[in-house]
């Protein structure tokens, strides 16, 4: 039983970490089309390198939080996944408990 808690932890751990790391990949393709699209209205020099680093700071800092967030979670996963899928299960129990209680007729 243990070695399967272990590895139900490490499953849900990695599709967290790919999302956050797909979600940065977005942010990163956005960010990239909307600075392209508003450069082409822009012709001030100051105000287009203005653009430049703040899109540059957007996603460098967005980037760094989720390398620290995936970080935090593989030190901490067992206490962070580990708690939620006791809730998990705690709530899957109940749920066919009244699933079977109401089939039953005795809601």
């Amino acid at each position: 039983m243990k070695q399967d808690i272990k590895s139900r932890i490490q499953r849900m751990f990695m599709q967290d970490c790919v999302m956050a790391w797909f979600d940065v990949l977005l942010l990163w393709a956005v960010a990239a089309f909307v600075l392209y699209d508003t450069l082409a209205f822009v012709e001030d020099g100051n105000i287009r390198m203005a653009l430049y680093v703040s899109c540059g700071i957007l996603v460098l800092f967005n980037t760094a939080s989720v390398a620290a967030m995936t970080t935090h979670y593989a030190e901490d996963k067992d206490f962070i996944y580990g708690l939620d899928i006791k809730h998990l299960d705690a709530n899957r129990e109940e749920a066919a408990r009244v699933s079977l209680a109401a089939a039953q007729g005795r809601a």
